[in-house]
């Protein structure tokens, strides 16, 4: 029966609906009793065309939700990507716009689909080559806050990080609808938040599409590709003879819990039955968890237009391959587990990708081609999902075409767009090939784009100029930028003209367990490639010193010390600790330290920190005339000695 006739045709209807008034408490209601004043025919002082009445204030129109604002960048999307293109552009002096159509950050990490936001860990020798920036932030910050390992407090950690920026505002709930051209030019995106039923209009002079599926780009007339291209085109190996529309599928992940009794399962009536006997050994269900990554669907026509239709038959899919487990008698240790979540929300893997001055491809990556604009990095295998997904049982589920012996370069010519000038985009939407998404979707690698994008945004309004121009004349201001937030450019070590330390005459240290003193102005902020670039000391406290023949005006002093970037620190639901993996805050990471200067003979200090959280530690106070500094070092969160990358001196 349909919700309008059952209100219409029973007594609990008619009080749900409030037709009648209640009576005291009166389990029966006389409508005998009912003034005629209260019939909305005889009420003379209605007036239909009054959609809103609020009673006590007199107001009377429903008030006019629609709103005009103004942001140097406007940034659509909120997974990786987005929140580090957020925090990179407003760090970098730009008031920005962060909006995101769901009630919560974090793309696919986030609560609702809860993939594990990998990056490089995936090279050959195992080891991986963990980013850091911004990224590496939020993962310690999550560390930090979130020791439980909750999802939904995940939600929090990365909502806390985005929002205590000073030049960032955050609109959640709120869709971008289409972009408003001026010309060539986006002018403004035009955005629906549910939650308030209100109209925004955001006008911006760059903006970013870190959306996934690119809607924003897309109606501002951005050109892009979707499917698979033909070997041909880019000499790619993996790809197949002729193209094709394939795209990989989206996922709906579940997670079940040990109920220490038995705990019968009874199929839902939209369950799809998995036919094991069917499917490719790589479909492995055990162990059975956390759930299966295989169990998604692609498409090789218009897989947004799908997706509706794709996550409901996900969700059988998902139950069907539960109900085996539990079910078919095969898999007995399954017998007092229960499902204890299941997204609704299936994570994607591959829609729109958008054409810049550069298509990133398959030989980029395999024969790890040095860009001279380089401003990110991946190292993901070429992880090609099973274009049928669970209608191609028979094939395994990812093809997992070849793993890498080092990380490869990402170029800023493809994270703008070759036709709308001030459009730039970080994700799986950047502009690159099939096979070539294949590794970088992965969100780590995702967030470095935005990371990147975001710093080419501000500079593009500091500089006047759109981001093809930033790539043509600033692209060594812009990747000296990161390489100062801590971002890592393989193969392009730092020069940056104005750190004072490039010109210090002395450096040494207390003592030395390995590495050099003199390594930390050698512009590589990690031990890459099997060559260190360190400095270590023997135990703790330790001291750093730098000095000068002239005397210096400085009032920044930056450190970059360890944090083990070849462990992975990501939110798992597993909880995995292990040689690869761990929970915990990393235990090289300094938590104390204090930096001095000399001025006219005496030591004075001029900053301490007794509990950091990042890496890339900054010492800011009032500008000084020194000629030397020294860093104390005085505690770890429980390494015994401290290392250190880098240290850096500015006016």
């Amino acid at each position: 029966m349909k919700r309008r006739k059952f209100f219409k045709s029973t007594f609990k209807g008619a009080l749900g609906a409030t037709i009648f008034p209640l009576m005291g408490n009166s389990d029966s209601v006389d409508s005998s009793k009912s003034s005629p004043k209260n019939s909305v025919t005889s009420n003379n002082k209605f007036n239909p065309k009054e959609q809103w009445h609020q009673m006590g204030t007199g107001k009377k129109a429903r008030p006019d939700r629609r709103k005009t604002l103004e942001y140097d960048v406007v940034i659509v999307g909120g997974g990786a990507a987005g929140m580090c293109a957020a925090v990179s552009a407003s760090r970098n002096g730009a008031k920005v716009a962060l909006i995101q159509d769901r009630p919560v950050l974090g793309g696919n990490s986030s609560s609702e689909i809860r993939v594990h936001l990998n990056g490089v860990n995936h090279l050959k020798d195992g080891k991986p080559e963990r980013e850091t920036g911004i990224i590496e932030e939020i993962l310690l910050h999550n560390r930090f806050h979130n020791p439980q390992d909750s999802y939904p407090v995940w939600d929090h950690v990365l909502y806390d990080f985005v929002t205590k920026e000073k030049n960032l505002d955050l609109y959640l709930n709120t869709s971008a609808l289409r972009a408003e051209m001026k010309g060539d030019l986006i002018e403004s995106v035009y955005c629906w938040q549910l939650t308030t039923e209100t109209e925004y209009t955001f006008k911006g002079k760059q903006f970013i599409d870190c959306s996934g599926d690119g809607l924003l780009g897309a109606t501002a007339g951005a050109f892009y590709r979707t499917g698979r291209e033909a070997s041909s085109e880019f000499n790619e190996k993996y790809a197949p003879k002729e193209a094709d529309g394939w795209q990989m599928g989206s996922t709906i992940l579940l997670g079940s819990k040990n109920m220490g009794k038995p705990m019968p399962f009874e199929a839902p009536h939209f369950t799809k039955k998995y036919e094991a006997d069917k499917s490719h050994k790589g479909r492995k269900l055990m162990p059975f968890e956390l759930g299966f990554w295989w169990v998604e669907l692609g498409s090789d026509d218009d897989i947004i237009g799908e997706f509706e239709d794709n996550k409901h038959a996900l969700m059988g899919y998902a139950y069907g391959v539960w109900d085996y487990l539990k079910n078919s008698g095969k898999y007995p240790e399954t017998e007092n587990y229960a499902l204890d979540w299941v997204s609704s929300l299936p994570g994607k893997r591959e829609s729109r990708r958008f054409i810049g001055d550069y298509i990133l491809s398959e030989p980029d990556l395999l024969n790890n081609v040095n860009f001279d604009d380089a401003v990110a990095y991946g190292g993901w295998s070429l992880d090609e999902h099973n274009p049928g997904g669970m209608l191609n049982l028979e094939e395994p589920p990812s093809y997992f075409h070849e793993k890498f012996d080092e990380v490869y370069q990402i170029p800023f010519r493809s994270l703008y767009s070759i036709n709308v000038p001030n459009l730039l985009f970080a994700g799986r939407n950047i502009s690159q090939t099939h096979i070539a998404l294949s590794s970088s979707r992965i969100m780590a690698t995702c967030a470095l784009e935005g990371q990147a994008v975001g710093t080419a945004a501000a500079l593009c309004i500091q500089k006047g100029v759109k981001p093809r121009k930033l790539g043509e004349k600033y692209i060594n201001e812009l990747q000296e930028q990161l390489l100062r937030d801590d971002a890592f450019i393989p193969n392009r070590p730092s020069n940056d003209k104005l750190d004072l330390v490039q010109k210090s005459n002395v450096m040494f240290a207390s003592s030395t367990k390995s590495g050099n003193v003199k390594l930390l102005r050698d512009g590589v902020s990690r031990d890459f490639q099997d060559k260190e670039h360190h400095w270590e000391s023997e135990e703790l406290p330790a001291t750093v010193q730098i000095e000068w023949d002239q005397k210096q005006s400085i009032s920044k002093i930056e450190v970059k010390c360890d944090t083990n970037v070849k462990k992975n620190i990501m939110l798992r639901r597993d909880s995995l600790n292990n040689k690869t993996y761990s929970t915990e805050i990393p235990k090289e990471l300094l938590k104390s330290l204090e930096a001095e200067v000399r001025v006219k003979g005496k030591w004075v200090k001029v900053a301490s920190i007794e509990k950091n959280k990042t890496r890339l530690v900054k010492f800011d106070f009032d500008k000084i005339e020194i000629t030397a500094i020294r860093i104390h070092l005085k505690e770890t969160y429980g390494a015994s000695s401290a290392k250190l990358f880098e240290v850096r001196a500015y006016s």
